[in-house]
């Protein structure tokens, strides 16, 4: 089984949003169609702009934290500098 670390960017007001799954297609579809009471809830739609995949669950957990965390949103600044 595979883990998906992933990064949507709302077409709404451009800010980005980062979680984790393991079917990355119903999820984004899902964040798309408002499922969520979560942050995305009226934010969509959303664009996905970046993902990284894990084979080990906690691992997807630990770098899903990481891309949360000031070090982790510089990462993806300096790795998504065209978006």
């Amino acid at each position: 089984m595979y883990y998906y670390i992933y990064v949507l960017r709302s077409k709404k007001d451009k800010r980005w949003y980062s979680g984790f799954t393991v079917d990355l297609r119903k999820r984004f579809n899902q964040h798309n169609a408002g499922e969520f009471e979560s942050w995305t809830k009226g934010r969509g739609p959303f664009e996905l702009i970046y993902y990284e995949v894990c084979n080990n669950k906690e691992d997807a957990r630990q770098r899903e934290k990481y891309l949360k965390s000031g070090m982790g949103k510089r990462y993806l600044k300096n790795r998504l500098k065209r978006f």
